[in-house]
């Protein structure tokens, strides 16, 4: 795709807004959603609106970060230093990471129904999902999977949390729940499970067989992700729970 093309002048199928409308946002570059956000590029012919998002991706890479994570705290006024972008084009991209921010860390209602990873995702991002400590979290749930709480058991440091099942399940009889969803998060935005992961969930199993309240997942956050192990792993078969 040629950048400097202005975005009139391309091809119906190529241009973002009809990509996204055809395709759904999911499936397009993030240069092409910075594109949709900047409506026209520089002028004078020096760059498209897909140039110029390509071209602010080029500079916030220069921090030896991933884009989008530069992206996600940037403020307006280091937008501007960007050649091309003025306080207009800044703050509709601020405003469009603050929003997707928010999405993310929408609380549920009270009694709201957590009956898949994605639900309960949802329900600890604000506490969870790009944190830079790890932290260790539960969803306390009633018998058809209602939310009762959630909170937030340990802060670790950088790259670690020790928890212990006994804090969890005190909280969960206390609260009378009869179902957990635990959670954590990787600072890193890795939502793979480490060999400590799989151990301590398995602990968290046999310990909800003990007390007869069941483990329904145990959720990896991070950067926007999550990983379900229940859905990724052969714990639960293992381990069953009386769900």
């Amino acid at each position: 795709m040629t950048y400097s093309l202005r975005i009139a002048d391309m091809p119906i199928s190529e241009r973002p807004r009809e990509r996204l409308l055809a395709m759904g946002a999911r499936h397009l570059s993030t240069a092409e959603l910075i594109a949709i956000l900047l409506g026209t590029g520089q002028g004078k012919g020096k760059l498209s609106a897909m140039g110029l998002g390509q071209y602010i991706l080029q500079q916030l890479s220069q921090h030896k970060r991933d884009p989008l994570d530069v992206l996600r705290d940037i403020c307006p006024e280091e937008l501007i230093e960007i050649p091309g972008i003025g306080p207009a084009k800044a703050t509709t991209i601020v405003a469009a990471v603050e929003l997707g921010k928010r999405t993310f860390q929408f609380r549920p209602n009270a009694r709201a129904v957590i009956d898949n990873p994605a639900a309960g995702a949802a329900a600890l991002s604000h506490d969870l999902m790009w944190q830079k400590q790890e932290r260790f979290a539960v969803i306390l749930l009633d018998v058809k999977n209602s939310l009762i709480s959630t909170k937030v058991v340990t802060i670790g440091i950088a790259t670690e949390t020790l928890i212990h099942p006994r804090e969890t399940f005190r909280d969960a009889i206390r609260q009378g729940a009869t179902k957990l969803i635990i959670a954590h998060n990787h600072p890193s935005g890795e939502v793979e499970p480490s060999h400590e992961d799989l151990i301590l969930t398995e602990q968290f199993l046999q310990a909800a067989q003990l007390l007869n309240i069941p483990i329904l997942d145990h959720l990896i956050l991070g950067n926007g992700n999550y990983n379900s192990l229940r859905d990724t792993t052969d714990l639960w078969d293992k381990f069953p729970q009386d769900c």
